[in-house]
C-alpha cells in the first residue's frame, strides 16, 4: 500500500512541505479527455496514513471505493487540483503533451502552491521549474500521487457518466471512452462522434 515514505524523505532531505503527487486518468482511452489531479498532503499530521486508509492505484478499487475515498481526499488535502484537455487538444498536440498540460492546470489550482512534484510514471515537467521526481508505478508507493490517481479517476468517470446523456449510442457510462468489444462494434457501427480522438485507432487520421 502507499503510504509517506517519499513525501516524508523530501521533507527530510530538502526541509520543503508543500509536496504534490500528481497522475492522470484516460490517457489510453478512445475517447473523452485526459484529466489530471495534484494533491498536496498535511506531512505534520499524525492522522493523515490512518485517515486515508484505503487510498490506493485508482485501478486497485471499486468504483464505490474511489467514490468514499475522494471525498475523503478532498476534506483532509492541504490543496488538491484538477485539470483536463479534451479530445481536439490531444489530438492537436498528442496525449503526452496533453496529458502535461492538464497536469499544469491541476497545479496551478494548488493554494498553498507545492515546493516540489511527485509525478506518477516518467514523466516530466519540464517548463515547469520546480523540483521533481518522476516515480515509477508511484500510485502504488506515493500516497499523495495515489490520492491524485483516485481525484483524476473520480472525476472522469463522472464526467464521461454525464456525456452518455449526449451520445448514448456509444455507452460511455459503461465503458469510459476504453476500447471494449462494445465500444468498438458502436464505433463500427456508428462512427466516430465529436468526443473521439481521431488520431487513436480506430480512428486514426494523421496529425495535421
Amino acid at each position: 500500500m502507499p503510504d509517506l515514505s517519499l513525501e516524508t524523505a523530501v521533507f527530510l532531505q530538502q526541509h520543503l512541505i508543500y509536496i504534490a503527487g500528481l497522475d492522470e486518468a484516460g490517457r489510453g482511452a478512445l475517447a473523452g479527455p485526459v484529466v489530471a489531479a495534484a494533491v498536496v498532503l498535511p506531512l505534520d499530521r499524525a492522522d493523515t496514513q490512518a485517515y486515508l486508509a484505503g487510498v490506493n492505484d485508482s485501478k486497485q478499487l471499486t468504483a464505490k471505493q474511489r467514490e468514499a475515498l475522494f471525498e475523503r481526499i478532498t476534506q483532509h488535502a492541504l490543496a488538491y487540483g484538477i485539470g483536463q484537455q479534451a479530445a481536439e487538444v490531444i489530438d492537436a498536440i498528442g496525449i503526452i503533451p496533453a496529458t502535461k498540460r492538464a497536469m499544469q492546470q491541476a497545479l496551478d489550482q494548488l493554494r498553498p502552491q507545492a515546493e516540489f512534484l511527485l509525478i506518477d510514471g516518467r514523466i516530466r515537467l519540464q517548463n515547469n521549474p520546480l523540483p521533481q521526481q518522476s516515480v515509477i508505478r508511484g500510485d502504488g508507493k506515493s500516497l499523495s500521487i495515489a490520492a491524485a490517481s483516485i481525484l483524476a479517476k473520480v472525476t472522469r468517470d463522472r464526467l464521461m457518466v454525464e456525456l452518455d446523456g449526449q451520445y448514448p449510442a456509444y455507452g460511455f457510462a459503461h465503458h469510459k471512452g476504453y476500447g471494449t468489444e462494445r465500444h468498438m462494434a458502436a464505433i463500427a457501427t456508428h462512427g466516430s462522434c465529436a468526443l473521439h480522438r481521431q488520431t487513436f485507432a480506430p480512428m486514426k487520421r494523421p496529425l495535421l
